[in-house]
C-alpha cells in the first residue's frame, strides 16, 4: 500500500500497489457524495425546524401582550375603584401608571403595537393583537 494525494481536494489515501494510481479518485468520490448527502440532511431539517420557531416565536409575543393587557385592565379597575370612576369614564395613562410596575413607559406590545387604554368597562387595546378578548381567540 503506498499513501497517494488526492490532486483535487488534498486528501490522503491508501491505495494498493498494484492499482495504477486511480483509487484516490474513488475515495475522493465517496467523500464527496458523503458530505453532499449531510448537506442534504441538514437542509431538510432546516426546512421542517425553522416554521416551528417562527410559530413559537409569535405565539410568546401574542402571550406577552395578552399579560400586559391583563396589567392595563387591572390597573384600570384599580383607579376606578381608588377615585370612585364611573363605568363610561375615561382612565389617563398617568392614573395607570403608577399600578403598573415599570409604569406606563416600561410597557410595550412584543410586536410593536400601541396600547389604549379605552373607558371604564371596555378592554384596553393593542394596535397589532386586539383587545383581551381578540388576543386571546388567536
Amino acid at each position: 500500500m503506498s499513501l497517494v494525494k488526492c490532486p483535487s481536494c488534498g486528501q490522503v489515501i491508501n491505495v494498493p500497489e498494484k492499482k495504477s494510481g486511480t483509487g484516490w479518485a474513488v475515495g475522493c468520490i465517496v467523500g464527496l457524495v458523503a458530505l453532499f448527502v449531510g448537506i442534504a440532511v441538514i437542509g431538510l431539517l432546516a426546512a421542517i425546524a425553522v416554521p416551528s420557531f417562527v410559530k413559537a416565536r409569535e405565539t410568546s409575543r401574542t402571550a406577552a401582550c395578552i399579560n400586559n393587557l391583563r396589567l392595563l385592565d387591572a390597573a384600570k379597575e384599580q383607579v376606578s375603584l381608588e377615585q370612585n370612576y364611573e363605568e363610561g369614564q375615561v382612565v389617563t395613562r398617568e392614573e395607570v401608571s403608577p399600578y403598573i410596575p415599570r409604569g406606563m413607559d416600561g410597557l410595550t406590545c412584543p410586536a410593536g403595537g400601541e396600547y389604549t387604554l379605552n373607558p371604564l368597562g371596555e378592554d384596553p387595546e393593542c394596535s397589532v393583537h386586539g383587545s383581551l378578548e381578540d388576543a386571546a381567540d388567536r
